[in-house]
This record gives C-alpha cells, structure tokens and sequence, in this order.
C-alpha cells in the first residue's frame, strides 16, 4: 500500500524542498535556478527535486538539454482536505468554547446583578 499523504507530508518537511516549490509555484524553472538560492552542492539539490518528484509534488520534463522542473498541485490538493477535517474540528470546537464562554460570563453577570440588588434591598430595611 503506498501512502500518498505520508509522502507529501515527508517531502513538504524540508524547508529547502518547501522553498524549492514556493519558486516552482511563480511558474516552471530549471535545477540550477532552483539550485540559486541555496547555499549546497548541486547533488544535494538534485536529490532534494528526487524527494519532491517521487512524492508527485513536481515533474521534469526533457527539452533537449533543459530539464525544466513543474509544480504538481494535486498532492497539495490531498493535503489541503486532511488539513481542512482539523480545521473543520477545531472552529467547532471554539465556538462550543466560545458559546460555554458567554454562558458563564452571562451566568456571572446575573449573579452579580442579583448580590447588588440584595446588598441594596438590605440597606434600604436596615434605614427602615
């Protein structure tokens, strides 16, 4: 069984191939412009492009001696809805928090409410 979303999910957790896609995202580029703005070997990209070819998040093609690297959106689109079921349960989750919230401080207000009403019923019989 191959686990696309591991994969995705071990490719994206490089900064570097994080970095490599967030270029690729502006549009196609060759290796050695991706390979520009990193401060490692050559090999060192090209393994980094292995990674994020094999997990589907990019794709080579060959034009004669120019190998331009493509972003490949769909694994991202997977992510995306696994990331979005967390997201979903968590909004749900803070606005029960957010309602239980204004329940007490509606609770407390009331409770204040009701102590300054005695405290200012029992004033007024002492003076009587």
């Amino acid at each position: 069984m191959n686990d696309h979303l591991s994969t995705t999910f071990a490719a994206l957790a490089d900064p570097t191939r994080r970095a490599i896609l967030a270029k690729l995202a502006s549009g196609e580029a060759s290796v050695s412009e991706l390979a520009e703005p990193f401060s490692i070997s050559m090999p060192a990209i090209t393994k980094h492009l292995k990674v994020l070819e094999n997990a589907g998040l990019i794709s080579r093609t060959r034009s004669a001696q120019f190998r331009p690297c493509k972003l490949e959106a769909a694994p991202l689109k997977e992510v995306a809805g696994w990331v979005e079921e967390y997201r979903r349960f968590w909004a749900e989750s803070f606005d029960r928090l957010e309602a239980y919230l204004a329940e007490v401080q509606a609770e407390e207000h009331a409770g204040k409410k009701k102590k300054k009403h005695k405290k200012k019923h029992k004033r007024s019989s002492v003076n009587h």
